[in-house]
């Protein structure tokens, strides 16, 4: 066989694995139950996308809410067919939609007519879908009736997705929150109420952090209105990816935050508005900096036997968060070999705050009183924090046990090196010195 007839059936083979279906989402159609305030939950599926042989049978569903989805964009295949095998079920619900004006004064222009207009009439579905891996809404629009099949085909009109719904940050990093948006007309007369091409949209990120949020950036690209200013100094890439005259289109919202601080942790609500429709993901951003670790005195303590070494300090500098630091003293090595935990008296310093949102944190240790068979054992401060890998990280410094160890070679070779400059500078004092007495010498003979 040809390399050629290889590859193309490798590729055959890979494409019938990546299309090979069904692939069916379950999800909850969740509803408001009186007015209590109480929510039901009732049990429902999306199709994505199906192999031969029509959709797989589905008794334990109501067919109005198993749903086989036409999505022109092709954002939700595309989007499922990247999740990680190894990654959480997303969670998915369902609620009911009406399509209404946009509410923010900025994003008024966008329905010029207050009232929706009759090619969005007819039942709508929100789609919610949430993961460590990816977060989108996707609004559908059923058709009235169920399938002969127990299905009900649904059309999905305006998809919002990130595949940053968790971003982790380094502090003093820029951000970067990642959002894209699809959209294809729901029917024909709504595509041709439109001129060639996407419409006006509105995009608006909102933070909030600790109780409290605001607007963070608002844009109408295609749109002359008002539009308040940016805070924070964010910054969206807000835009249609294509100009096709009868879509579907693809938009991008990605908001990029420079040099983040503890104060923008949180959830960041990214909404995108078309006329009478709004789709919307929610992001939870948090901030990190792993800390620098140091200990002394060091790299050598000396103490004598049955006395105490002095006080070790071990400093965690400039971390962040400030929860969840933890650290241990052990040595390593000694009569008992290996790791030990370290004997001593314990404590630590109050946090420090630093301009930057970071904090320092020391902690110390003062050893017990030492044998003469713990010469040259370690000791070693190790530091677990939520930002570092699960070993953590750690510093160490030996100790010397009076009388049981002469200078080091490198001592010796400090001292040799000292003599031996000390030697040069006194032969170089005494020419120098027998130099001006000769000179002066010679001086006065000329006088006489």
């Amino acid at each position: 066989m040809k390399l050629g007839s290889v590859l193309l059936s490798v590729a055959l083979g890979l494409a019938t694995v990546v299309s090979a279906g069904p692939v069916v989402l379950e999800c909850w159609l969740v509803e408001d139950v009186g007015g209590g305030g109480g929510l039901s939950k009732t049990p429902a599926a999306l199709l994505l996308r199906q192999g031969p042989g029509g959709p797989p049978p589905r008794p334990d569903l109501d067919p109005k809410l198993y749903l086989s989805v036409h999505d022109p964009a092709g954002t939700l295949q595309a989007a499922f067919r990247r999740y990680p095998r190894g990654a959480p079920a997303p969670h998915c619900e369902m609620s009911h939609y009406v399509p209404l004006p946009a509410s923010a004064y900025w994003a008024r222009g966008l329905t010029p007519e207050r009232s929706c207009p009759r090619s969005l009439d007819g039942p709508w579905l929100m789609v919610s879908v949430s993961s460590p891996v990816l977060s989108l809404s996707s609004l559908l629009q059923p058709q009235p009736e169920p399938e002969p099949g127990l299905i009900t085909k649904a059309t999905a009109v305006l998809t919002v997705l990130t595949h940053t719904p968790v971003p982790r940050i380094r502090l003093g990093q820029d951000a970067l929150l990642d959002l894209s948006f699809t959209y294809m007309p729901p029917t024909p007369e709504a595509a041709a109420a439109l001129a060639l091409g996407p419409p006006p949209f509105g995009l608006e990120w909102r933070h909030q952090h600790q109780g409290k949020g605001h607007l963070l950036l608002a844009a109408t690209p295609g749109l002359n209105g008002q539009v308040p200013v940016a805070r924070e100094g964010a910054v969206t890439f807000a835009s249609w990816d294509d100009s096709e005259p009868w879509g579907p289109w693809t938009g991008n919202g990605t908001l990029r935050l420079p040099a983040v601080r503890p104060t923008q942790e949180g959830a960041y609500l990214a909404i995108v508005h078309l006329p009478y429709l709004q789709g919307q993901v929610t992001l939870e951003l948090t901030v990190y900096k792993p800390p620098k670790v140091s200990l002394t005195p060091a790299p050598l303590i000396w103490a004598a036997p049955g006395e105490a070494p002095p006080t070790l300090v071990c400093l965690a500098s400039h971390f962040y968060p400030s929860e969840g630091l933890e650290i241990e003293w052990e040595t390593r090595g000694g009569p008992e070999g290996g790791f030990q935990k370290a004997e001593g008296q314990r404590w630590h310093s109050t946090l420090h705050h630093h301009s930057d949102g970071s904090v320092s944190l020391a902690g110390h240790l003062q050893p017990s009183p030492v044998t003469k068979e713990q010469h040259q054992m370690r000791y070693a401060c190790r530091i677990h924090h939520p930002s570092l890998p699960v070993s953590g990280r750690s510093a160490e410094v030996t100790l010397e046990v009076a009388g049981l160890s002469g200078p080091s070679l490198e001592d010796s070779m400090g001292l040799f090196l000292s003599a031996f400059l000390l030697l040069s500078l006194i032969k170089a004092s005494g020419w120098l010195g027998a130099y001006l007495f000769t000179a002066n010498k010679s001086e006065k003979e000329k006088v006489q």
